[in-house]
Protein backbone atom coordinates (compact mmCIF):
# COMPACT_ATOMS: atom_id res chain seq x y z
CA UNK A 1 0.00 0.00 0.00
CA UNK A 2 1.24 2.98 -0.96
CA UNK A 3 0.58 7.08 0.22
CA UNK A 4 -1.50 7.42 -2.71
CA UNK A 5 -4.16 5.06 -2.14
CA UNK A 6 -4.13 5.32 1.68
CA UNK A 7 -5.54 9.06 0.72
CA UNK A 8 -8.73 7.38 -0.11
CA UNK A 9 -8.92 5.65 2.96
CA UNK A 10 -11.87 7.15 5.61
CA UNK A 11 -9.01 6.30 8.23
CA UNK A 12 -6.13 8.08 6.29
CA UNK A 13 -6.15 11.00 9.60
CA UNK A 14 -5.74 8.06 12.12
CA UNK A 15 -3.20 6.09 10.30
CA UNK A 16 0.61 6.16 9.90
CA UNK A 17 0.71 7.81 6.60
CA UNK A 18 0.77 11.53 7.13
CA UNK A 19 3.50 10.96 9.76
CA UNK A 20 5.40 9.12 6.51
CA UNK A 21 4.56 11.76 4.69
CA UNK A 22 6.06 14.53 6.91
CA UNK A 23 8.80 12.39 7.64
CA UNK A 24 9.57 11.52 3.70
CA UNK A 25 9.17 15.43 2.62
CA UNK A 26 10.95 16.46 5.89
CA UNK A 27 13.83 14.34 5.45
CA UNK A 28 14.28 15.33 1.22
CA UNK A 29 14.48 18.94 2.68
CA UNK A 30 17.39 18.22 4.62
CA UNK A 31 18.68 15.32 2.72
CA UNK A 32 18.79 17.61 -0.35
CA UNK A 33 20.41 20.91 1.76
CA UNK A 34 23.65 18.18 2.30
CA UNK A 35 23.56 16.96 -1.50
CA UNK A 36 23.66 20.85 -2.56
CA UNK A 37 26.61 21.52 -0.19
CA UNK A 38 28.51 18.53 -1.30
CA UNK A 39 27.79 19.21 -4.93
CA UNK A 40 28.74 22.67 -4.81
CA UNK A 41 32.05 21.74 -2.87
CA UNK A 42 32.83 19.42 -5.14
CA UNK A 43 32.65 21.22 -8.36
CA UNK A 44 34.06 24.38 -6.78
CA UNK A 45 37.17 22.52 -5.63
CA UNK A 46 37.44 20.39 -8.31
CA UNK A 47 37.28 23.19 -10.99
CA UNK A 48 39.83 25.06 -8.81
CA UNK A 49 42.71 22.00 -8.43
CA UNK A 50 41.85 21.23 -11.82
CA UNK A 51 44.70 22.93 -13.26
CA UNK A 52 46.91 20.81 -11.69
CA UNK A 53 45.07 17.77 -12.41
CA UNK A 54 44.29 17.17 -8.92
CA UNK A 55 40.82 18.55 -9.00
CA UNK A 56 40.06 15.97 -11.95
CA UNK A 57 39.49 12.67 -9.95
CA UNK A 58 37.36 14.86 -7.82
CA UNK A 59 34.96 16.39 -10.75
CA UNK A 60 34.66 12.69 -11.59
CA UNK A 61 33.23 11.59 -8.14
CA UNK A 62 30.85 14.95 -8.07
CA UNK A 63 29.64 13.48 -11.40
CA UNK A 64 28.89 9.94 -9.96
CA UNK A 65 27.15 11.34 -7.12
CA UNK A 66 24.00 10.73 -7.91
CA UNK A 67 24.60 6.82 -8.03
CA UNK A 68 24.39 7.03 -3.83
CA UNK A 69 22.02 9.83 -3.94
CA UNK A 70 19.66 7.81 -6.15
CA UNK A 71 20.67 5.02 -3.69
CA UNK A 72 19.52 6.82 -0.75
CA UNK A 73 16.43 8.05 -2.32
CA UNK A 74 15.24 4.53 -3.91
CA UNK A 75 15.57 3.33 -0.01
CA UNK A 76 13.56 6.80 0.92
CA UNK A 77 10.62 5.70 -1.14
CA UNK A 78 9.70 2.87 1.43
CA UNK A 79 8.48 5.34 3.48
CA UNK A 80 5.87 6.21 1.37
CA UNK A 81 5.13 2.92 0.10
CA UNK A 82 6.89 3.53 -3.22
CA UNK A 83 9.51 1.33 -3.78
CA UNK A 84 12.38 0.63 -3.81
CA UNK A 85 10.98 -3.03 -6.08
CA UNK A 86 12.49 -1.91 -9.33
CA UNK A 87 15.95 -1.91 -10.85
CA UNK A 88 18.52 0.83 -10.89
CA UNK A 89 19.37 0.29 -14.58
CA UNK A 90 23.33 -0.46 -13.51
CA UNK A 91 25.11 -3.19 -15.40
CA UNK A 92 27.43 -5.53 -13.68
CA UNK A 93 30.76 -4.50 -14.91
CA UNK A 94 32.33 -7.57 -17.30
CA UNK A 95 35.68 -7.53 -15.23
CA UNK A 96 36.48 -7.03 -11.75
CA UNK A 97 38.44 -3.46 -11.21
CA UNK A 98 37.84 0.02 -10.39
CA UNK A 99 38.92 1.26 -13.65
CA UNK A 100 36.32 -1.18 -15.64
CA UNK A 101 33.67 -0.39 -12.91
CA UNK A 102 34.35 3.38 -13.58
CA UNK A 103 34.33 3.25 -16.92
CA UNK A 104 30.57 1.12 -17.09
CA UNK A 105 29.33 3.33 -14.69
CA UNK A 106 30.36 6.91 -16.93
CA UNK A 107 29.03 5.04 -19.80
CA UNK A 108 26.05 3.92 -18.84
CA UNK A 109 22.54 6.92 -19.20
CA UNK A 110 21.13 5.79 -15.64
CA UNK A 111 24.34 7.35 -14.10
CA UNK A 112 23.91 10.33 -15.86
CA UNK A 113 20.01 10.36 -15.04
CA UNK A 114 20.65 10.00 -11.39
CA UNK A 115 22.96 13.04 -11.51
CA UNK A 116 20.63 15.15 -12.99
CA UNK A 117 18.05 14.48 -10.37
CA UNK A 118 20.71 15.05 -7.96
CA UNK A 119 21.11 18.37 -9.19
CA UNK A 120 16.88 19.01 -9.03
CA UNK A 121 17.28 17.48 -5.58
CA UNK A 122 19.92 20.34 -4.78
CA UNK A 123 18.44 22.85 -6.57
CA UNK A 124 14.63 22.73 -6.80
CA UNK A 125 13.04 19.83 -4.99
CA UNK A 126 14.11 20.14 -1.21
CA UNK A 127 13.10 24.31 -1.16
CA UNK A 128 10.15 22.65 -2.04
CA UNK A 129 9.70 19.76 0.36
CA UNK A 130 10.53 22.44 3.18
CA UNK A 131 8.08 24.68 1.96
CA UNK A 132 5.43 22.60 1.75
CA UNK A 133 5.99 21.01 5.64
CA UNK A 134 6.29 24.26 6.67
CA UNK A 135 3.10 25.25 5.04
CA UNK A 136 1.21 22.24 5.48
CA UNK A 137 2.51 21.63 9.15
CA UNK A 138 4.40 23.77 10.71
CA UNK A 139 1.98 26.83 10.00
CA UNK A 140 -1.08 24.61 11.21
CA UNK A 141 0.82 23.75 14.68
CA UNK A 142 1.94 27.16 15.26
CA UNK A 143 -1.85 28.39 15.85
CA UNK A 144 -2.62 25.16 17.79
CA UNK A 145 0.00 26.22 19.96
CA UNK A 146 -1.15 30.32 20.25
CA UNK A 147 -2.92 29.46 23.49
CA UNK A 148 -0.28 27.90 25.21
CA UNK A 149 1.96 31.39 24.46
CA UNK A 150 -1.05 33.08 25.20
CA UNK A 151 -0.96 31.48 28.52
CA UNK A 152 2.54 32.21 28.99
CA UNK A 153 3.12 35.47 27.76
CA UNK A 154 0.41 37.52 27.33
CA UNK A 155 0.28 37.51 23.52
CA UNK A 156 1.27 35.73 20.51
CA UNK A 157 2.11 36.23 17.11
CA UNK A 158 0.71 33.65 14.44
CA UNK A 159 2.83 33.14 11.34
CA UNK A 160 3.85 37.02 11.86
CA UNK A 161 0.95 38.39 10.34
CA UNK A 162 -1.59 38.86 13.34
CA UNK A 163 -1.09 39.17 17.54
CA UNK A 164 -3.45 37.04 19.38
CA UNK A 165 -4.02 38.79 23.14
CA UNK A 166 -7.32 37.46 24.45
CA UNK A 167 -8.56 33.61 25.35
CA UNK A 168 -11.34 33.98 22.62
CA UNK A 169 -8.86 34.95 20.17
CA UNK A 170 -6.60 32.27 21.32
CA UNK A 171 -9.48 29.40 21.27
CA UNK A 172 -10.81 30.40 18.18
CA UNK A 173 -6.73 30.58 16.34
CA UNK A 174 -6.34 26.57 17.80
CA UNK A 175 -9.65 25.75 16.68
CA UNK A 176 -8.64 26.77 12.95
CA UNK A 177 -4.90 25.64 13.51
CA UNK A 178 -6.45 21.77 13.52
CA UNK A 179 -8.93 22.20 11.26
CA UNK A 180 -5.77 23.59 8.56
CA UNK A 181 -3.84 20.86 10.06
CA UNK A 182 -5.96 18.06 8.97
CA UNK A 183 -6.59 19.76 5.72
CA UNK A 184 -2.50 19.90 5.74
CA UNK A 185 -2.31 15.98 6.13
CA UNK A 186 -3.96 15.50 3.34
CA UNK A 187 -2.10 18.01 1.12
CA UNK A 188 1.24 16.70 2.31
CA UNK A 189 0.11 13.42 1.60
CA UNK A 190 -0.97 14.56 -2.51
CA UNK A 191 2.47 16.42 -2.14
CA UNK A 192 4.72 13.54 -0.78
CA UNK A 193 3.29 10.94 -3.79
CA UNK A 194 3.99 13.51 -6.22
CA UNK A 195 7.34 13.67 -5.25
CA UNK A 196 7.69 10.02 -5.12
CA UNK A 197 6.29 9.87 -8.39
CA UNK A 198 9.28 11.91 -9.74
CA UNK A 199 11.47 10.30 -8.34
CA UNK A 200 10.43 6.87 -9.41
CA UNK A 201 10.04 7.98 -12.82
CA UNK A 202 13.41 9.54 -12.72
CA UNK A 203 15.33 6.66 -11.19
CA UNK A 204 14.37 3.25 -12.34
CA UNK A 205 12.85 2.85 -16.17
CA UNK A 206 10.52 1.21 -17.60
CA UNK A 207 12.75 -1.53 -18.76
CA UNK A 208 14.69 -2.08 -15.64
CA UNK A 209 11.36 -2.99 -13.98
CA UNK A 210 10.60 -5.34 -16.81
CA UNK A 211 14.30 -6.97 -16.16
CA UNK A 212 13.48 -7.05 -12.88
CA UNK A 213 10.46 -9.17 -13.33
CA UNK A 214 12.33 -11.07 -16.08
CA UNK A 215 15.14 -12.45 -13.47
CA UNK A 216 12.41 -13.20 -10.94
CA UNK A 217 10.55 -15.33 -13.28
CA UNK A 218 13.56 -17.06 -13.74
CA UNK A 219 14.49 -17.44 -10.69
CA UNK A 220 11.28 -18.97 -9.90
CA UNK A 221 11.85 -21.38 -13.04
CA UNK A 222 15.04 -21.95 -11.47
CA UNK A 223 13.37 -22.88 -8.17
CA UNK A 224 11.00 -25.16 -9.92
CA UNK A 225 13.77 -26.50 -11.93
CA UNK A 226 14.96 -27.56 -8.60
CA UNK A 227 12.04 -29.34 -7.11
CA UNK A 228 11.48 -31.37 -10.39
CA UNK A 229 14.98 -32.09 -10.26
CA UNK A 230 14.98 -33.54 -6.33
CA UNK A 231 11.13 -34.77 -7.22
CA UNK A 232 12.53 -37.21 -10.49
CA UNK A 233 15.45 -38.25 -7.89
CA UNK A 234 13.15 -39.38 -5.44
CA UNK A 235 11.04 -41.28 -7.75
CA UNK A 236 13.88 -43.30 -9.11
CA UNK A 237 15.51 -43.73 -6.01
CA UNK A 238 12.99 -45.45 -4.42
CA UNK A 239 11.14 -46.41 -7.15
CA UNK A 240 13.45 -48.45 -10.15
CA UNK A 241 16.69 -48.41 -8.40
CA UNK A 242 14.78 -50.39 -5.48
CA UNK A 243 13.31 -52.85 -8.03
CA UNK A 244 16.21 -53.36 -9.22
CA UNK A 245 17.78 -54.16 -6.55
CA UNK A 246 15.15 -56.76 -5.94
CA UNK A 247 15.76 -58.24 -9.22
CA UNK A 248 19.40 -58.27 -8.47
CA UNK A 249 19.05 -59.91 -5.79
CA UNK A 250 16.27 -62.64 -6.97
CA UNK A 251 18.66 -63.22 -10.08
CA UNK A 252 21.67 -64.00 -7.11
CA UNK A 253 19.68 -66.22 -5.52
CA UNK A 254 18.20 -68.40 -8.39
CA UNK A 255 22.02 -68.32 -10.24
CA UNK A 256 23.04 -70.09 -6.37
CA UNK A 257 19.91 -72.59 -7.15
CA UNK A 258 20.63 -73.34 -10.26
CA UNK A 259 22.71 -76.69 -11.26
CA UNK A 260 25.37 -76.21 -13.38
CA UNK A 261 24.94 -75.62 -17.24
CA UNK A 262 22.99 -73.49 -19.92
CA UNK A 263 20.70 -71.87 -17.18
CA UNK A 264 23.07 -71.33 -14.67
CA UNK A 265 25.32 -69.05 -17.77
CA UNK A 266 22.33 -67.01 -18.82
CA UNK A 267 21.33 -66.43 -14.76
CA UNK A 268 24.94 -65.40 -14.66
CA UNK A 269 24.95 -62.92 -17.10
CA UNK A 270 21.29 -61.87 -16.79
CA UNK A 271 22.53 -61.29 -12.71
CA UNK A 272 25.71 -59.41 -14.08
CA UNK A 273 23.70 -57.14 -16.97
CA UNK A 274 21.16 -56.30 -13.99
CA UNK A 275 24.05 -54.59 -11.73
CA UNK A 276 25.33 -52.95 -14.36
CA UNK A 277 22.03 -51.16 -15.24
CA UNK A 278 21.74 -50.57 -11.43
CA UNK A 279 24.95 -48.79 -11.30
CA UNK A 280 24.04 -46.92 -14.51
CA UNK A 281 20.53 -46.33 -12.52
CA UNK A 282 22.67 -44.74 -9.63
CA UNK A 283 25.08 -42.30 -11.15
CA UNK A 284 22.01 -41.14 -13.48
CA UNK A 285 20.15 -40.45 -10.01
CA UNK A 286 23.31 -39.02 -8.68
CA UNK A 287 23.50 -36.63 -11.74
CA UNK A 288 20.36 -35.84 -11.34
CA UNK A 289 20.97 -34.51 -8.05
CA UNK A 290 22.92 -36.32 -5.18
CA UNK A 291 21.19 -37.23 -2.94
CA UNK A 292 24.01 -36.50 -0.30
CA UNK A 293 23.85 -32.98 -1.26
CA UNK A 294 19.72 -33.01 -0.39
CA UNK A 295 20.58 -34.50 3.17
CA UNK A 296 23.76 -33.13 4.37
CA UNK A 297 24.46 -30.15 1.89
CA UNK A 298 27.37 -28.42 -0.26
CA UNK A 299 30.19 -29.12 1.86
CA UNK A 300 29.57 -33.12 2.24
CA UNK A 301 28.53 -33.22 -1.62
CA UNK A 302 31.74 -31.46 -2.53
CA UNK A 303 33.89 -33.64 -0.45
CA UNK A 304 31.69 -36.57 -2.23
CA UNK A 305 32.66 -35.44 -5.93
CA UNK A 306 36.26 -34.57 -4.82
CA UNK A 307 36.59 -38.02 -3.50
CA UNK A 308 34.71 -39.59 -7.14
CA UNK A 309 37.51 -37.29 -9.23
CA UNK A 310 40.02 -39.23 -11.09
CA UNK A 311 42.46 -36.45 -10.38
CA UNK A 312 43.44 -36.37 -7.08
CA UNK A 313 41.57 -32.75 -5.17
CA UNK A 314 42.14 -31.32 -2.06
CA UNK A 315 39.33 -29.35 -0.47
CA UNK A 316 39.30 -26.68 2.18
CA UNK A 317 35.47 -25.55 2.22
CA UNK A 318 33.70 -24.50 5.39
CA UNK A 319 30.18 -23.40 5.52
CA UNK A 320 28.54 -21.77 8.48
CA UNK A 321 25.18 -23.32 7.68
CA UNK A 322 23.04 -24.87 4.86
CA UNK A 323 22.29 -22.28 1.93
CA UNK A 324 19.28 -21.78 -0.46
CA UNK A 325 18.82 -24.88 -2.60
CA UNK A 326 19.03 -23.27 -5.47
CA UNK A 327 22.44 -22.00 -4.37
CA UNK A 328 23.82 -25.17 -3.24
CA UNK A 329 22.78 -26.83 -6.55
CA UNK A 330 24.34 -24.47 -8.85
CA UNK A 331 27.52 -24.32 -6.72
CA UNK A 332 27.49 -28.14 -6.61
CA UNK A 333 27.08 -28.50 -10.10
CA UNK A 334 29.50 -25.84 -11.54
CA UNK A 335 32.22 -27.85 -9.15
CA UNK A 336 31.42 -30.77 -10.74
CA UNK A 337 31.70 -29.41 -14.43
CA UNK A 338 35.20 -28.13 -13.25
CA UNK A 339 36.38 -31.08 -12.12
CA UNK A 340 35.08 -33.09 -15.34
CA UNK A 341 37.06 -30.77 -17.79
CA UNK A 342 40.27 -31.03 -15.13
CA UNK A 343 39.98 -34.43 -15.51
CA UNK A 344 39.17 -34.53 -19.81
CA UNK A 345 41.39 -32.04 -20.84
CA UNK A 346 43.78 -29.91 -18.25
CA UNK A 347 45.94 -32.47 -17.90
CA UNK A 348 46.63 -31.72 -14.22
CA UNK A 349 48.15 -34.50 -11.39
CA UNK A 350 46.60 -32.44 -8.81
CA UNK A 351 43.20 -29.92 -8.04
CA UNK A 352 42.11 -28.00 -5.29
CA UNK A 353 38.85 -26.65 -4.08
CA UNK A 354 38.07 -23.70 -1.33
CA UNK A 355 35.98 -21.30 -0.41
CA UNK A 356 33.10 -20.39 2.26
CA UNK A 357 30.30 -18.34 3.27
CA UNK A 358 31.76 -14.50 4.10
CA UNK A 359 28.89 -10.98 3.78
CA UNK A 360 26.45 -12.48 2.36
CA UNK A 361 28.28 -14.61 -0.43
CA UNK A 362 29.19 -18.15 -1.31
CA UNK A 363 32.54 -18.13 -2.89
CA UNK A 364 34.42 -21.24 -4.39
CA UNK A 365 37.34 -21.65 -6.34
CA UNK A 366 38.81 -24.49 -8.58
CA UNK A 367 42.47 -24.56 -9.14
CA UNK A 368 44.58 -26.84 -11.14
CA UNK A 369 48.55 -27.48 -12.23
CA UNK A 370 47.02 -28.48 -15.85
CA UNK A 371 48.20 -27.05 -18.82
CA UNK A 372 45.89 -24.06 -18.96
CA UNK A 373 44.56 -22.46 -22.26
CA UNK A 374 40.74 -23.60 -21.42
CA UNK A 375 37.91 -20.96 -22.80
CA UNK A 376 34.71 -20.74 -21.41
CA UNK A 377 33.02 -19.55 -24.74
CA UNK A 378 34.25 -23.29 -26.29
CA UNK A 379 31.95 -26.02 -25.32
CA UNK A 380 28.20 -25.38 -23.69
CA UNK A 381 29.27 -26.93 -20.24
CA UNK A 382 30.35 -23.71 -18.23
CA UNK A 383 28.69 -21.41 -20.78
CA UNK A 384 25.29 -23.42 -19.11
CA UNK A 385 26.96 -22.83 -15.88
CA UNK A 386 27.15 -19.25 -15.94
CA UNK A 387 23.66 -18.79 -17.24
CA UNK A 388 22.66 -20.62 -14.32
CA UNK A 389 24.56 -18.46 -11.74
CA UNK A 390 23.85 -15.39 -13.62
CA UNK A 391 20.50 -16.20 -12.85
CA UNK A 392 20.97 -16.12 -9.11
CA UNK A 393 22.31 -12.54 -9.46
CA UNK A 394 25.82 -14.56 -9.09
CA UNK A 395 29.26 -14.40 -11.19
CA UNK A 396 31.45 -17.05 -12.34
CA UNK A 397 34.84 -15.97 -13.91
CA UNK A 398 37.49 -18.46 -15.63
CA UNK A 399 41.51 -17.91 -15.86
CA UNK A 400 43.17 -20.12 -17.60
CA UNK A 401 46.81 -18.88 -19.37
CA UNK A 402 48.76 -21.00 -21.86
CA UNK A 403 50.68 -23.38 -19.42
CA UNK A 404 48.06 -22.85 -16.37
CA UNK A 405 47.20 -22.43 -13.84
CA UNK A 406 43.55 -22.91 -14.38
CA UNK A 407 41.25 -20.77 -11.86
CA UNK A 408 37.27 -21.45 -11.78
CA UNK A 409 35.91 -18.67 -9.62
CA UNK A 410 32.05 -18.75 -8.60
CA UNK A 411 30.24 -16.03 -6.52
CA UNK A 412 26.79 -16.22 -5.20
CA UNK A 413 24.93 -13.95 -3.05
CA UNK A 414 22.76 -15.68 -0.08
CA UNK A 415 21.56 -15.53 2.91
CA UNK A 416 21.67 -19.35 5.32
CA UNK A 417 18.69 -21.19 5.33
CA UNK A 418 17.28 -20.73 8.94
CA UNK A 419 16.57 -24.05 10.38
CA UNK A 420 12.35 -23.97 9.89
CA UNK A 421 13.50 -23.84 6.34
CA UNK A 422 15.32 -27.07 6.23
Amino acid sequence: MSVWQALGGRRYLRSVWPWRAVAYLGGGALFGAVVLVVLLSGVVVGGALAVVLVGVPLLVLTALAGIPVAGVERWRLGLVGAGPSAGDGHRVPGQPGLRRWLATRLQEAATWRELAYALLLAFVLWPLDALAVVLAAGVPLAMVAVPVLVAVDGEAKVAKLWTVDSWAGAGATAALGVLLLGMGAYALGVVAAGRAALARAMLTSKDSERVTELVRSRVRLVDAFEAERRRIERDLHDGAQQRLVALTMTLGLARLDAPPGPLADQLARAHEEAGQALAELRELVHGIHPKVLADYGLEAAVADAADRSPVPVDVELELPDRLPQSVESAAYFVVCEALTNVARHSGADRAHISGGYDDGRLVLCVRDDGHGGADEAVGTGLTGLADRVSVLDGRLSLSSPPGGPTLLRVELPCRPRRRTDL
